[in-house]
């Protein structure tokens, strides 16, 4: 079954987002000595979750804005990726290797949300999701039947919800159960 299987905090301040997540939501961080990057891991309950990415890394473009990127599990990136494309999302980052971690994809969906595609390796992400992913649209319905047909059936922990008011661009988020009721992730304005 196709799930969203990981999540990472792009950030500008990792040590202030660590923070804030661990006092909020109870969050653990810490440095993966095991892995060569050194990656910020990031665990609840002993269960992997997502990681930080540091945004004043290279790799960034200058100007890239924190957010969370999340990762659709599949079974084969290139063929999902053409099938997304085809279906009017719009490719940003190719299918390439992530080292010996996996394959992956960038895209934005026809409803304007990023999302990115994994195909496992050896890193399968969360065993355990932390919540449920809810895509906030203008056309739930659409958005449903589009990552239904990219995915090759239907995604068991998301929510496919009409926008409460219009939004510049729709995107993925993350929804836990905290104390009282849900709360929504959403990275700190660094």
């Amino acid at each position: 079954m196709n799930e969203f299987c990981w999540m990472d905090l792009k950030t500008h301040d990792p040590a202030g987002t660590a923070a804030f997540f661990s006092q909020s939501l109870g969050w653990h961080f810490a440095v993966d000595e095991d892995d060569w990057r050194k990656a910020t891991k990031i665990s609840v309950d002993g269960h992997l979750i997502g990681g930080v990415s540091d945004l004043a890394n290279p790799i960034y473009p200058p100007g890239t804005p924190a957010h969370i990127a999340f990762y659709l599990s599949v079974d084969d990136v290139d063929r999902c990726a053409e099938a997304a494309v085809a279906n009017g999302a719009r490719l940003v980052v190719p299918p390439f290797e992530a080292g010996d971690q996996g394959r992956m994809a960038t895209l934005v969906d026809p409803f304007g949300a990023a999302v990115s595609l994994w195909q496992a390796r050896t890193f399968t992400g969360w065993k355990v999701p932390p919540g449920r992913m809810v895509l906030a649209c203008d056309q739930p319905d659409e958005a449903r039947r589009f990552y239904q047909e990219i995915a090759g059936g239907p995604l068991i922990h998301a929510d496919f919800i009409t926008a409460l008011e219009p939004t510049a661009a729709p995107r993925w988020e993350l929804v836990v159960n905290v104390g009282a009721g849900p709360t929504v992730v959403r990275l700190p304005q660094s």
